[in-house]
């Protein structure tokens, strides 16, 4: 089961957020998603991360999904989802459609004193056209690690796919 908390994480999640990245976190602003036990899955981070525009707004940090998204990159299903976006444009249209709902969600989540640095600092335009994980060009996929994050707390044709396909999800308690 997965939870959408949106919420801080207190001191126990922090502590596992450190362990799951390997050091301490910085910029994040809330739990985007947990799991049924309140492991931290997602973390939902600031715009501007150590004085530079952060366009990931979804970051997965649970190592478990890490390793199994990783096994099927290294299968090869980054190419194989490539080829079908050239090749099915509602698949396509439902992706970019993804891409929109996450540059949405970015905004919807920035105070206004947020949006008025962005603007300030000129990071605007790279925050209202880069899509999930950062990425510039929306035909492409990245990763799937960006991908599956906005999958567990958005609208995400390639995350729904990977559960579709490889049931990442019912692996989570």
């Amino acid at each position: 089961m997965v939870i959408h908390p949106d919420t801080t994480p207190d001191d126990r999640q922090l502590a596992v957020i450190a362990e799951q990245l390997g050091r301490a976190p910085r910029g994040i602003e809330a739990l985007a998603a947990t799991d049924g036990e309140g492991t931290p899955l997602v973390l939902r981070m600031a715009p501007i991360v150590d004085e530079a525009p952060f366009p990931t707004l979804y970051w997965l940090s649970d190592e478990r999904l890490k390793i199994e998204l990783s096994r099927i990159e290294a299968a090869g299903v980054i190419k194989t989802l490539e080829a079908r976006l050239k090749e099915d444009p509602d698949f396509l249209a439902a992706y970019h459609r993804s891409h929109e709902d996450y540059v949405a969600a970015r905004w919807r989540h920035m105070t206004p004193a947020q949006r008025d640095e962005v603007e300030r600092r000129g990071y605007a335009e790279v925050l209202r056209e880069r899509g999930i994980g950062g990425i510039a060009n929306w035909d492409q996929v990245r990763c799937l690690h960006t991908q599956y994050a906005h999958h567990l707390c958005g609208n995400n044709v390639i995350g729904q796919w990977v559960d579709a396909e490889y049931g990442v999800i019912d692996r989570l308690p």
